[in-house]
């Protein structure tokens, strides 16, 4: 069956399905044939334009976008950007999500198959119900769903924001990690490039890759020397992204983001493990928290900021690698006397490794140390230099630590007091 055939063959399932009426079926059937030989005119551009045609036919009949001709056509009456966003559900996914419904995309954001998907995120942004955005089911460790999201979405643009993230939790599950964090970006990238070449891919890369850091602050140039299971996985990522770039003209693009936070980061992460401990010992739901090294020293940004970055990174002319961070680092302890200062119960330290305690002005231990909660290999100072984006892409972080913690406190606060827990 030819292109024409195939196009026609579409319009015939489409017209009956959606419009009935049998001279309106006939327009579109000559129009779908002129679209096809490359001689459309306004007026058969006209009756294959709406977009309710267009989001049928990704339904109906996915492959029919590769047709070169008909999907040329489709950008030139489309003026929607279409996004696919992985891991939609998570801190950057829903931020990222709210900033391109916000610019008029089209956002598909995918959540795993065998979970129940966790939406307070897009709910507390308010997009939950968002009508130009649509949820998907996907499976990051399988080939074949990869190509149905690309032929299926139809993206102008891909964000790869799905991993499994925990560092801690990477140690315990390497293999998992490895898979779905980083045989998942290669996935993705094999999809574009069977399909349609011309998406624009993001990686999340990391700053947790530097590892065992080799210069002080870090860039792009910075060699590489991972940690953790997370760590080698988002390499492995990294470098297919810059590899597919390199060898299949694929706009990829990499950001390594340095740790950025906000009230949407989850608990199992050390920042919001401390915002919500202080708020719930000040309302006395909680007595103590118990932390791991303290000294480990972090470059700690905003995350809704950072999406900014990312979606900056596929407006350029050319795709490239940027880190993204703030060029501060603070400890562990400094931010944990951040937090604690901003529900008015400041802390002094006593003791030495792992006896060290935070104690309150009434000489109650509000914080210790629990080795448990030490990594087998520990990355102790990352510090990022974002020079190159602040240059070429007009980005920089503007949120100071202390805003974004006592935001982070507050927002915590009013969850206790509402009985609310993410």
């Amino acid at each position: 069956m030819g292109d024409t055939d195939l196009l026609v063959d579409w319009t015939g399932y489409l017209i009956d399905d959606q419009f009935g009426s049998h001279a309106r079926r006939a327009r579109l059937v000559h129009s779908a044939r002129w679209i096809s030989c490359g001689q459309a005119d306004d007026e058969a551009r006209r009756s294959l334009a709406a977009p309710a045609a267009r989001d049928a036919l990704s339904k109906l009949w996915p492959r029919a976008w590769s047709v070169p001709r008909f999907r040329a056509f489709t950008r030139k009456v489309d003026l929607v950007k279409r996004a696919v966003i992985t891991g939609i559900t998570g801190q950057d996914g829903a931020y990222l999500a709210r900033l391109l419904l916000n610019k008029g995309y089209k956002v598909f954001g995918t959540y795993r198959r065998t979970s129940s998907v966790n939406q307070w995120r897009i709910q507390e942004l308010g997009i939950a119900e968002h009508a130009n955005l649509e949820l998907v089911e996907y499976d990051l460790t399988d080939q074949g769903t990869s190509i149905r999201l690309i032929e299926q979405a139809q993206p102008d643009e891909v964000y790869n924001l799905a991993a499994q993230s925990f560092v801690g939790v990477s140690f315990e599950q390497p293999a998992t990690t490895a898979q779905i964090t980083g045989v998942g970006a290669l996935f993705l990238l094999e999809a574009i490039r069977m399909v349609n070449r011309k998406t624009r891919f993001y990686q999340a890369s990391t700053s947790e890759m530097f590892g065992k850091v080799q210069a002080v602050p870090q860039n792009e140039h910075t060699p590489f020397w991972p940690r953790s299971p997370y760590g080698v996985a988002k390499l492995y990522a990294h470098w297919m992204t810059v590899n597919y770039r390199e060898s299949y003209d694929i706009f990829g693009a990499s950001g390594i983001l340095f740790n950025h936070e906000s009230p949407l980061r989850g608990r199992e992460f050390v920042t919001r493990k401390i915002t919500d401990a202080a708020a719930r010992i000040v309302r006395g739901r909680q007595e103590i928290l118990e932390l791991g090294n303290l000294d480990a020293r972090r470059d700690w940004g905003y995350a809704e900021e950072y999406v900014e970055g990312m979606w900056r990174m596929l407006q350029t002319d050319h795709p490239d690698t940027y880190v993204l961070a703030t060029g501060r680092t603070e400890s562990v302890r400094d931010f944990v006397n951040l937090a604690f200062a901003a529900v008015d119960l400041p802390l002094h330290w006593q003791g030495q490794g792992i006896d060290e305690v935070g104690v309150d002005a009434k000489g109650q231990v509000r914080v210790r140390i629990n080795p448990r909660f030490y990594r087998p290999a520990e990355v102790e100072l990352l510090i990022g230099d974002a020079g190159k984006a602040r240059t070429e892409l007009g980005w920089e972080a503007r949120t100071s630590l202390e805003d974004l913690c006592r935001t982070m406190v507050q927002a915590d606060l009013a969850r206790v007091e509402h009985d609310r827990s993410f």
